[in-house]
């Protein structure tokens, strides 16, 4: 998804109307890579309502909300899969990297984000 430079709204108009076929898509050159951020038990039992920080301190990044929400003035979390940090990059790994930085720099209580990503490729 971060690839498509293209209007994916129109993208999506052109599948539900049968002309997709006379939109133009572009596609970024670039690796784009997401991290997922969950909470600490998932995809089993895992608890709501931590308090999420350092999503102002990421650079280079784009944090995509999945489960949270906002209480007290305060962005929580409200699932299990929590946040993607998103991030390009001249290849896979030096994408990964951007985002396994700025996955260091949000902090939830029992945070987990796997280490293994793309090792397999």
């Amino acid at each position: 998804m971060l690839r498509i430079k293209a209007d994916f709204v129109d993208l999506l108009e052109g599948t539900a109307t049968g002309t997709l076929e006379n939109k133009t898509i572009e596609i970024d050159e670039r690796s784009a890579v997401a991290v997922m951020l969950v909470s600490g038990g998932y995809p089993g039992n895992y608890e709501n309502g931590k308090v999420i920080s350092g999503i102002e301190s990421v650079t280079n990044s784009i944090v995509f909300h999945a489960g949270t929400k906002t209480e007290n003035n305060n962005i929580v979390t409200a699932g299990g899969r929590v946040v993607a940090v998103s991030s390009y990059g001249t290849d896979m790994k030096s994408a990964l990297e951007t985002s396994y930085e700025n996955a260091k720099i949000i902090q939830f209580d029992k945070k987990y984000y796997r280490k293994d990503l793309g090792f397999d490729l």
